[in-house]
């Protein structure tokens, strides 16, 4: 049996690895789609669920068991994903200085004859941020390919006054969630 993360990011091999996964990437092309209109917790989830079943016919054999996920960030129903640029990052950061909002991961486990998903959520309370500060952390890179346009485990943790909920859910993977539907395909995770 093996274990696919459908996602190329280093932050879900970084959480899977921690917990002592043995597991091996093979990245998605499913295309994520934040227009749609549907409650934000279902995108996620949707977007997961693409991702794994796109990597399963790269990837299929009958032990096999895909992973795929979504992170998006929610202020008063806008979804925010990645930045397009720093335009967008901008916006973004603008917009969740001094606010509370709402980070959602959508997982889903795929194996040959099932589908299991599922999503947590976290509130997340961002200190007002200067533009001096907004444009110093844009120039780092680090919020374009961060959903939210910032990264709780790296410098945006600067600007996070707390959170609600679970920390690796705010990463990129719900990590107890993620233990509890591995479990129903038969993995036991350490």
């Amino acid at each position: 049996m093996a274990i696919l993360l459908a996602s190329a990011s280093p932050r879900r091999s970084e959480l899977l690895t921690q917990i002592g996964c043995d597991f091996r990437i093979v990245p998605s092309d499913a295309i994520e789609d934040n227009t749609q209109r549907i409650p934000p917790a279902q995108l996620a989830v949707s977007h997961a669920k693409a991702k794994a079943l796109a990597s399963r016919t790269e990837a299929d054999t009958d032990n096999n068991i895909i992973i795929g996920a979504d992170t998006i960030v929610v202020l008063n129903g806008e979804v925010f994903g990645k930045p397009q640029d720093a335009a967008d990052a901008r916006r973004m950061l603008k917009s969740l200085s001094g606010r509370e909002h709402e980070v959602i991961t959508g997982v889903a486990v795929v194996t040959r004859d099932r589908v299991l998903t599922d999503y947590t959520a976290t509130s997340v309370r961002m200190a007002v941020m200067s533009t001096e500060e907004i444009e110093s952390y844009i120039a780092t890179g680090e919020p374009m390919d961060k959903a939210g346009a910032y990264a709780i485990q790296g410098i945006g943790a600067l600007f996070v006054e707390g959170i609600d909920g679970c920390y690796s859910n705010v990463v990129g993977l719900p990590l107890r969630m993620l233990a509890k539907l591995l479990r129903q395909v038969g993995v036991k995770l350490p």
